[in-house]
């Protein structure tokens, strides 16, 4: 079951990141899909890394563009990746040490930062970037 389905309201207007957006949401839905059907720790910690990595490389991308182009609020949106990648890695050493499980809470969060992130702060930057002829 789908926790989040990519929307056209979620476009930034820059394929390679909406393409982003895409797979971070799958993720997501792969690792809520991995908790509904109980899979134990093991199961989910590739998930769960995998997920990391990503969130590492899409950050990554943006803030190239963003340093490339002189992004104005680029100080701002990096702090924020930086809290989301803190955030997501003390959930796996929270798991990996039997203190946490992936839960209802932790899906809603990262549902909700997604949704979030994406509509309050990346929509930010897409008419910026856009006008800097990044399509």
């Amino acid at each position: 079951m789908a926790l989040l389905t990519w929307q056209e309201k979620y476009s930034v207007g820059i394929k390679q990141i909406d393409d982003q957006h895409k797979q971070l949401i799958d993720m997501i839905n792969e690792l809520n899909d991995a908790m509904l059907t109980g899979k134990g720790k093991d199961a989910l910690m590739p998930v769960l890394n995998k997920l990391a990595s990503y969130c590492v490389t899409h950050f990554a991308v943006e803030e190239k563009l963003f340093d490339t182009h002189a992004y104005p609020e680029t100080a701002d949106h990096k702090e924020k990746h930086s809290k989301m990648l803190a955030k997501v890695k003390a959930l796996i050493g929270e798991v990996q040490s039997g203190k946490s499980t992936v839960s209802i809470e932790v899906m809603n969060f990262l549902k909700n930062w997604l949704d979030k992130h994406i509509m309050e702060t990346d929509k930010k930057y897409g008419p910026y970037l856009n006008s800097k002829g990044v399509q």
